[in-house]
């Protein structure tokens, strides 16, 4: 047995394993540095008598354990992250002075946590869901969150309607699920009645929602940004993120068969990728265009419910992620990581956009709720690498202890250790833009075209990847009891593609087609493909970064094996051996072969191709 594996203890009265410190087994002390006698034992009167109170081990470890879980996410509550470093292509201070962009070569720490949004904590990797796509630059001026998703557009216009957006997508209040899914009457209900969600929903029953791996998926910053340069000049942007392996998804009854073989099947991915010296790499782009632009563009840059074509403003390449570490531990990293749009540095800004206005508000709100204090950026993964210093003080589990006297401004205390002062050369700045207006609650009637850019991304697609919509929205559809909120979905595709509406209608069995909703802007058929919103136009080119499985049997050509496993290492493919069982084959040479899955545990969905090598005695048993 190996050495970590040895009991290194006694046996107590009752049979039970006392293990004891020594060696490489440190003395295990409570929470205040007591070190403990026993653990495996409460203290009681006499063997069979009652626990006492005076306990003060068991009591301590026993209130902890009560009180380990917070809160999780509202939404985005199903989360994976990892460490990496952002690198910077080319000086970019022609049009921003934030210090992330000012160097060639400059090299930022990064935190990364992908996600789904309506499930929760425990809800499988693979449901058709947005992904969430949160970054946090550690900056030399301050942390910056770019905080995006999968898809560039989003359901709703306003924050207003986010929760009740939320609410639609998760489980129905009275009976408690459907849980990580939207293929239930609320969701179709509000979207049914808010028809500027139609354009995100091509998004939503598209492969994009379910991805094979957060290796080999996009991300988006969704809204439009603000970059200032030295001179206080504004242009503005929208971020992406490319995969440098390319786009990949999974279909429907892959993502079925996922889930049940392994829940975790993102989360062991992105780690095993990166464990295996694999590691997953992103450049960031950036669609720069100035007011001219945006006053001319046939739609509101402000809308998060549209996009800019790559044909109208090409994306250039600024720079590229990679992540090359695991979580040192998974609660106190990916579940503690507080991301807030709201968190910008120097030389990038905010836009009047509705939506991200509001999430500026609620990602700062829900930290408090869910991690308990103001104070929640004195936790180290959410604590800047650059030097902080204000007059924020004491609260809830207040870790930073600064000195002197001076705990406001203007003092008289000059030589303070802590006595910062506002730096108006170098300060974050808000852009000078003059702001006029009623105070109305209205919509602009510029966001007010809901058909036209769904129709643009559906014949952006291939063939095979609208029939796939097709049947995602009927199977969706199909689990909604209401017979008018399935053709009131209906009327709304009937305003983005005939043949698409006529396809999922007849899939739902409708006895007669309902007419077109009523738009108060026509859609417009002008608008070009685009290939850049197709998945399998921008598919990977080679087989690096993907995994095969190798089924075995007993008597199989080793040579063979052997070299398939070198190919598979000079291509950068991961691999593992599925055998009849998990203690592995033995070869034709009489060479032991490890497996790392059981054929029964270890299903063909699992890989992106299978390669069978199996004697002839070893196919005849496994047919």
């Amino acid at each position: 047995m190996a050495e970590s594996f040895k009991y290194n203890g006694n046996k107590g009265q009752g049979g039970e394993l006392h293990q004891k410190a020594g060696d490489d087994y440190p003395t295990m002390t409570t929470a205040q540095g007591c070190p403990v006698h026993d653990d495996q034992n409460s203290l009681k009167a006499g063997t069979r008598g009652p626990t006492t109170m005076e306990d003060h081990v068991m009591r301590e470890k026993i209130f902890h354990f009560d009180h380990e879980r917070i809160p999780e996410r509202v939404v985005h509550a199903r989360g994976y992250g990892a460490h990496g470093y952002f690198e910077t292509y080319e000086s970019l201070s022609d049009i921003t002075c934030a210090d992330i962009f000012q160097t060639k070569g400059k090299k930022t720490p990064v935190f990364t946590r992908f996600s789904t949004v309506a499930g929760n904590q425990g809800s499988p990797d693979l449901a058709r869901d947005v992904r969430g796509f949160a970054v946090k630059f550690y900056t030399q001026e301050g942390n910056w969150d770019l905080v995006g998703n999968n898809i560039p557009v989003f359901f709703i216009q306003d924050a207003i309607k986010f929760p009740d957006l939320i609410h639609s997508a998760k489980q129905e209040p009275d009976r408690g699920f459907p849980q990580a899914q939207t293929a239930h009457d609320n969701f179709w209900d509000f979207c049914s009645l808010s028809p500027e969600s139609t354009h995100m929903l091509m998004w939503a029953m598209s492969d994009r929602a379910i991805p094979r791996s957060f290796r080999f998926m996009e991300g988006f910053g969704v809204h439009t940004f603000k970059l200032i340069n030295a001179k206080g000049e504004m242009k503005y942007v929208k971020f992406h993120w490319k995969p440098k392996q390319g786009l990949q998804s999974v279909v429907w009854n892959e993502a079925l068969k996922i889930n049940g073989a392994d829940p975790d099947f993102h989360r062991r991915d992105l780690w095993n990728a990166i464990l295996a010296g694999d590691f997953p790499e992103w450049e960031l782009g950036m669609q720069v265009f100035d007011q001219e632009f945006a006053d001319n563009f046939e739609f509101d840059v402000l809308d998060a419910t549209k996009l800019i074509p790559e044909e109208q403003v090409p994306v250039k390449i600024v720079g590229k992620m990679v992540l090359n570490k695991v979580v040192d531990n998974f609660f106190a990293e990916t579940e503690q990581v507080a991301f807030c749009t709201q968190n910008i540095v120097p030389g990038i800004d905010f836009t009047n956009d509705p939506l991200l206005q509001g999430r500026n508000f609620s990602y700062l709100d829900t930290q408090l709720k869910r991690l308990g204090s103001t104070n929640f950026t004195h936790l180290p993964i959410n604590a800047p690498k650059c030097p902080m210093r204000h007059f924020q003080q004491d609260g809830h589990m207040a870790m930073h202890n600064p000195k002197g006297r001076a705990n406001y401004e203007p003092n008289s205390w000059a030589g303070d250790e802590n006595n910062p002062r506002a730096c108006p050369e170098h300060g974050f700045k808000s852009h000078h833009e003059e702001v006029m207006g009623e105070k109305v609650r209205h919509r602009s009637e510029t966001f007010a075209d809901h058909y036209s850019q769904a129709r643009q991304f559906y014949i952006s697609q291939t063939e095979t990847e609208q029939m796939h919509m097709r049947d995602a929205f009927a199977f969706e559809l199909s689990k909604v009891e209401h017979l008018p909120i399935r053709e009131r979905m209906v009327s709304h595709l009937l305003n983005v593609d005939k043949s698409l509406a006529e396809g999922v209608a007849e899939a739902l069995g409708l006895a007669e087609m309902p007419e077109p909703a009523e738009a108060t802007m026509s859609t417009r058929d002008d608008l070009p493909a685009s290939d850049a919103l197709s998945i399998l136009k921008n598919a990977p080119q080679t087989f690096k970064g993907r995994k095969l499985g190798i089924l075995v049997s007993d008597d199989l050509d080793g040579s063979i094996l052997e070299n398939v496993t070198a190919a598979l290492d000079s291509e950068g493919a991961m691999y593992e051996v599925v055998a009849p069982q998990i203690g592995g084959v033995t070869c034709d040479k009489g060479k032991k072969v490890d497996a790392q899955q059981k054929v029964d545990g270890g299903p063909s969905v699992l890989y992106d191709a299978v390669l069978l090598l199996v004697s002839e005695k070893g196919a005849n048993m496994l047919a």
